[in-house]
């Protein structure tokens, strides 16, 4: 039986836009995310540096650096929890974070085609394309609920506030009982406000319930939004993250500043990392386990975002800087948030007469419950509702940006000559399907999903691509081949100053990158939403969608090797080897490392190496 077939799919998957692509008159095709002045003229650049930085500021710092890291920091010892994560960010975050922009800006392709450089893990790309999906799908759907909690805001009072326990919608919840016994009654009115008139909750994830059609709409809302801000590529988005990437700085310092003239806000900060710090929670394994997770996510780490990001900058841009820069303003701005968080926080407590352990919470129940409820018991409340959720949304809407592009860039990366000049259709379609598979996540069941594909589709998948690709590019590829490459784009420097990174890249980082996942695993408990537990298929499903992500790694690892000639040894070899093709995207970047490219050979990137004219 002839292989063509299996040869035709894997074709399709892995087409490469390296040599410009043409019509038949010999006309290049119109890109609405290039210009004239652009370096590469097939693939586009950053208008300018400063749209770069704020995008890649803006993708790193998230929604987690808001809701979770002050609650770890709480949690785990206050001030003593800043040593931990520091040392995490210098062993594990920023090291894979100059990796990642480093691999995407030199050879300017998105996470799937820069594995040309080791077509053994090819697989690694494909699952970095699925995580990005999968999270699209649901991180819209908590954007979806910070818009309905906006409109919500714009009444007064708030419509979780005890002034307003008597209306429409808390009746539903509350029925003859006085606000107070409701409050008595182990469930605050935020919090019943959330659970029955904004998710509409149902009482498990076996009970779907129909559509929560306000929700629907804020999501479709959302879906607009991101497609509007895309529709032309990094040339819109760039422009978008002028507002989006610094607006939550404006509201942070705005909360900040109102929230330390409050009584009872020094109380909120003590806690959060005052003189209350335990330094003997240093000698707990947990807290290592949780600063290096919350520096590996919050830093967008294996999801692709970053070598799409960086793919379009200038060859010769300095991505070294630029990951200090990054990463130094992510984590001070988890640090600038806890703040702005605990001292209002610390204000709720005194009003409720109960220690800030007791009000403090993380996630959903920061952002929706714990938070909306201590705004409402401020003057002018929904002013201060009304920033804090708009600057929710801007924090989705950056990351949101960056996962969405991936997305795209794959696709065009794969299909460059059909869709160079339709990028607006890639990206409305795209959103719309998205959209579509968002719905079963604003039914009375949807926050089941949204945790589900939260657990299941962004943690340990990530940890394992993180580390195949340190492996990969270190041993595989070389680690001071890299090195090489990285300094024709930044430059010659000393071997004093690739100490610390040989240091990391070779074990350090897969050392850390090893032992979270272990833990990881070793100390897994099936998830749950509050007190409710998943139902037996729900948390089979969960493990299919980390088998479906995860699965192409070997596959595509088995179908290179089968592909190639020679002996077992030899196959295996031709396998891990960059394939002719591989380096800088444009020939003027090759240099005497590289040679000029055959461009007969370029055109389309299988996975079979060299040998495809054999196929």
């Amino acid at each position: 039986m002839r292989k063509h077939n299996l040869n035709n799919i894997t074709g399709v998957l892995f087409k490469n836009s390296v040599a410009v692509e043409k019509d038949k008159d010999g006309s290049s095709n119109p890109d609405p995310q290039v210009c004239q002045d652009d370096e590469n003229t097939d693939r586009g650049n950053w208008s300018n540096k400063r749209e770069y930085l704020l995008s890649m500021i803006g993708y790193a710092v998230g929604l987690g650096n808001v809701w979770r890291f002050p609650y770890l920091a709480y949690k785990h010892g206050g001030g003593a929890f800043l040593i931990p994560y520091t040392i995490m960010l210098a062993v594990a975050g920023l090291p894979l974070f100059f990796m990642e922009s480093s691999f995407g800006q030199f050879c300017s392709q998105g996470p799937i085609n820069v594995w040309k450089a080791v077509p053994i893990l090819q697989g690694v790309g494909i699952t970095m394309m699925l995580v990005s999906t999968f999270v699209a799908i649901y991180y819209n759907v908590i954007i979806a609920y910070s818009i309905y909690y906006l409109f919500a805001s714009f009444q007064y009072p708030l419509p979780w506030s005890v002034e307003n326990c008597n209306s429409t919608a808390l009746n539903v919840t509350v029925g003859n009982q006085t606000c107070q016994d409701a409050s008595l009654a182990g469930q605050s009115l935020s919090e019943k406000y959330w659970d029955e008139v904004a998710l509409q909750r149902t009482s498990s994830m076996n009970e779907t319930g129909p559509v929560v059609w306000h929700l629907a709409l804020s999501l479709l809302l959302s879906w607009i939004l991101v497609g509007a801000a895309l529709f032309k590529g990094i040339k819109s988005s760039g422009k978008v993250v002028y507002f989006t990437a610094t607006f939550p700085y404006l509201v942070l310092l705005i909360l900040l500043i109102r929230g330390v003239t409050l009584e009872g806000a020094m109380d909120g900060i003590e806690f959060y990392i005052g003189t209350k710090s335990n330094m003997t929670k240093l000698a707990d394994a947990e807290v290592w386990k949780d600063a290096a997770t919350q520096i590996f996510f919050s830093l967008s780490i294996a999801w692709g975002g970053l070598m799409t990001l960086s793919s379009y900058n200038k060859f010769y841009n300095n991505c070294y800087q630029d990951s200090i820069i990054v990463c130094v303003t992510n984590c001070g701005t988890s640090i600038f948030a806890g703040f702005a968080i605990f001292s209002i926080l610390g204000h709720m407590a005194h009003v409720y007469q109960k220690p800030v352990s007791e009000v403090a919470d993380a996630g959903f129940g920061l952002a929706f419950i714990a938070y909306p409820d201590a705004l409402s018991k401020l003057p002018i409340s929904p002013l201060w509702s009304i920033l804090f959720f708009v600057m929710l949304i801007t924090l989705g809407l950056d990351s949101q940006f960056a996962g969405i592009e991936v997305i795209s860039t794959c696709f065009q990366d794969a299909y460059p000559k059909v869709l160079k000049s339709k990028r607006g259709l890639v990206t409305t379609t795209v959103c719309i399907v998205l959209f579509l598979l968002g719905l079963p996540c604003v039914t009375g069941a949807g926050i089941y999903w949204v945790n589900l594909l939260d657990t299941f589709s962004a943690g340990w998948i990530l940890l394992v691509a993180g580390l195949l690709e340190v492996l990969g590019l270190c041993i595989l590829y070389g680690g001071n081949r890299f090195i090489k490459d990285i300094e024709m784009m930044i430059g010659s420097k000393s071997s004093l100053f690739w100490l610390w990174w040989r240091a990391c890249w070779f074990f350090i980082t897969p050392v850390v990158l090893s032992i979270i996942l272990v833990w990881s695993l070793y100390t897994y408990t099936p998830p749950t939403y509050g007190s409710v537990a998943y139902p037996d298929w729900g948390i089979s499903l969960g493990w299919c969608i980390t088998a479906f992500c995860l699965i192409w790694i070997p596959i595509l690892a088995t179908w290179n090797v089968y592909k190639a000639s020679g002996g077992p040894w030899q196959r295996i070899k031709a396998a891990c080897s960059p394939r002719e093709d591989w380096g800088p995207y444009l020939e003027c970047h090759r240099g005497e490392r590289y040679g000029t490219r055959d461009v007969a050979d370029a055109n389309i990137f299988v996975i079979s190496n060299k040998f495809t004219t054999r196929l």
